[in-house]
């Protein structure tokens, strides 16, 4: 019979068995809080009402700088201006609603008391 290669470790001890239990709680509240500024960084509505805001800036600066040939030919109305009228208010719709209901931190299991 051979002898096994690491006869003081079983197959089910891992690379990390070094960690104490303290160790690991902290890593994983690490990650947690990064997680949770991770999900209100890339909030969709966030980039959203960005883009909006900034595509119904320069659509209305277009709008107010529009020639009267450009106007007659959308049958006399300055449709840039409105657009980008429209574009402001729906990004900054998108904005108020971010800071008005922010992303919420995700719940701990443990904090519960439910295994």
């Amino acid at each position: 019979m051979s002898q096994p290669q690491n006869p003081g470790r079983n197959e089910h001890s891992g690379p990390h068995t070094g960690y104490s239990e303290h160790d690991v709680q902290r890593e994983v509240t690490e990650l947690e809080g990064r997680s949770a500024t991770a999900a209100r960084i890339f909030d969709l509505r966030r980039i959203i009402g960005g883009l909006f805001v900034l595509y119904g800036v320069i659509v209305t600066i277009a709008g107010l700088t529009d020639s009267q040939a450009a106007i007659d030919k959308a049958q006399g109305v300055n449709i840039n201006l409105w657009t980008g009228i429209g574009m402001l208010v729906l990004g900054v719709f998108f904005l108020v609603w971010l800071k008005l209901r922010p992303v919420a931190a995700p719940e701990d299991p443990d904090a519960t008391g439910t295994e």
